[in-house]
């Protein structure tokens, strides 16, 4: 029985060319009691990789995060196959604003300790008692709301190329981070202050505001379906969009365009630029902003030092690599001492 990916990127991206098959990207996820992740993730994997789903999914006892695409041709089977899942009856998902056929290239469905690292462990905190959600138009009277302060509950490499006017944008690296930071700043204010919160999909948000309702805030709310549902409503129901930017993506498009307004810059000139590349040292492949002209002096590295060993060959690069372990920790999306624009 297969549970696992026999295919590479490379021999995938091939696959999808051929194909020719509009696919769909989207995302969703739920928070409930998964009593055998472990049983859950094999049954998902079996099901969805006979649909041709690619993504990466995570499942935990505390629920499923889902980021994935899929043939726009199995949409239908797809979801009738998610509600035939109890917890999952009738979840929203959320389709992306742009679509891009190689957003995914494997499925990966990994059973973690949680959907969404908090670093919590407080056992008296329950992630189901959670804030008011609101859709577009109720999230943008309150965020007019002078007694509002509205929170973007991402990292900053994310909030740096698009976020609401007016909010608060955390320096964080994580969502860990953020909760900490958030409530020191914010602990005058628990009871008098309208606390609206905002993020890609949803997820953090629900974690945040179930987190700070057991801290002891009064009047909390989150947009539901975050930035990307936001912006489907704006434009059903044609109201104001008052996000201002892109909004970063985990997948190969690594952003959607919002608004035509670039917020950013390019972290290695300083021209106004909100395109994220990686770098193409394979030791390295820091997250940052590079406009086009940077990209074809530095051949897309961030750095001479980078570009040097980008251009030996590809065994001496290996040699280099050789006995080093880099782990998430030394990957500082957008943070090195090279990128002298990184605001």
């Amino acid at each position: 029985m297969q549970l696992y990916n026999t295919l590479s990127a490379k021999e995938r991206a091939l696959l999808i060319e051929e194909a020719g098959k509009q696919r769909l990207t989207l995302s969703f996820y739920q928070y409930a009691n998964i009593g055998n992740p472990e049983l859950f993730r094999n049954h998902l994997f079996i099901a969805w990789n006979e649909l041709d789903v690619l993504g990466r999914i995570y499942v935990a006892h505390e629920g499923i995060n889902g980021q994935l695409s899929l043939p726009a041709d199995n949409f239908d089977a797809f979801k009738n196959h998610l509600y035939t899942i109890s917890f999952l009856k009738d979840i929203r998902l959320n389709i992306a604003v742009e679509q891009d056929n190689k957003s995914f290239l494997k499925l990966k469905v990994k059973v973690r300790h949680k959907i969404l690292a908090d670093g919590l462990n407080d056992n008296t905190f329950d992630v189901t008692k959670k804030g008011v959600h609101l859709n577009a138009k109720k999230f943008n009277e309150l965020l007019d709301d002078p007694n509002t302060v509205c929170v973007d509950m991402r990292n900053h490499y994310e909030s740096e190329i698009g976020h609401f006017k007016g909010a608060v944008t955390p320096d964080v690296d994580t969502f860990r981070d953020s909760l900490d930071v958030i409530e020191e700043s914010l602990k005058e204010h628990k009871e008098d202050k309208n606390l609206l919160m905002y993020c890609t999909g949803g997820i953090r948000c629900e974690k945040a505001s179930a987190y700070y309702k057991h801290k002891g805030f009064k009047n909390v709310f989150q947009l539901e379906g975050g930035i990307i549902e936001y912006v489907r409503q704006t434009k059903e129901a044609n109201i104001e969009n008052k996000f201002i930017g892109k909004n970063f993506v985990f997948d190969h498009r690594r952003g959607e365009r919002i608004s035509e307004d670039v917020i950013s810059n390019c972290h290695q000139c300083g021209v106004s630029c909100d395109e994220h590349v990686n770098c193409e040292n394979e030791a390295c492949h820091l997250l940052f902003i590079q406009c086009e002209s940077c990209q074809e002096k530095m051949q897309t590295c961030c750095s001479l030092a980078c570009q040097e060993i980008q251009n030996l060959p590809f065994e001496e690069q290996k040699e280099l690599r050789k006995g080093t372990h880099n782990s998430n920790k030394i990957f500082k999306k957008g943070r090195s001492e090279v990128l002298i624009y990184k605001k």
